[in-house]
């Protein structure tokens, strides 16, 4: 897993509640068995049409938005199915970080393991946000995990909790597999003593 400790990107609003998985990844796109390849089909029902041409008021099509990385939602964010494709879907794309009042449990916890920030920011501040990502020039937020802060060039500075264990995970770019691999010696010596200390099977 990629770590995150200060990350600086352009922002895009997506401010409205209760954006649910099956938004983020429909159904039809979870028969893939990697973890890649899901970006191209993020949001697929708002920003394609029934023939497959983009949807021109989707604001994910608008060419300004097209390198963003810090997703702006309103609350709730997540909500739904307990799809590990959600925050797939979502790093694929390019995204690293998603700003929003609330979060679904299971999304954010999926989000942390998967090297995605969510971060959490009170109502007001994130309506700020997306009001000042909408104008003519790109907006740059940047994000410090380190410092647990949210910024722009403007002024605007906000913090966030996080927790401690999953803050260290992220710095460090530690998902389950590499937390376990940290302890990789003391496994396989575990398993030396073990496999010494059972009598051979008999045949």
């Amino acid at each position: 897993m990629k770590a995150f400790t200060i990350h600086s990107g352009s922002a895009v609003a997506l401010y409205q509640p209760n954006i649910d998985t099956d938004q983020i990844i429909p159904k039809q796109f979870l028969k893939r068995i990697e973890r890649t390849g899901y970006g191209e089909f993020l949001f697929y029902d708002w920003r394609f049409n029934a023939d497959g041409t983009e949807c021109v008021d989707f604001i994910l099509n608008n060419p300004k938005y097209k390198d963003a990385s810090v997703l702006l939602a309103g609350a709730n964010f997540g909500c739904g199915s307990s799809r590990e494709h959600a925050p797939w879907s979502l790093t694929d794309y390019g995204f690293r970080v998603v700003i929003a009042p609330s979060f679904a449990d299971i999304f954010y916890n999926n989000s942390l393991k998967n090297g995605l920030l969510p971060v959490v920011l009170s109502e007001e501040k994130v309506a700020e946000l997306a009001e000042k990502s909408q104008t003519p020039e790109n907006y740059e937020l940047t994000i410090d995990l380190e410092n647990q802060t949210v910024s722009d060039s403007e002024g605007f500075e906000a913090s966030f909790e996080i927790d401690e264990f999953r803050k260290y995970c992220l710095l460090n770019g530690l998902d389950d597999i590499g937390l376990t691999l940290q302890n990789e010696s003391k496994i396989s010596e575990y398993e030396i003593r073990r496999e010494k200390s059972m009598p051979f099977a008999a045949f």
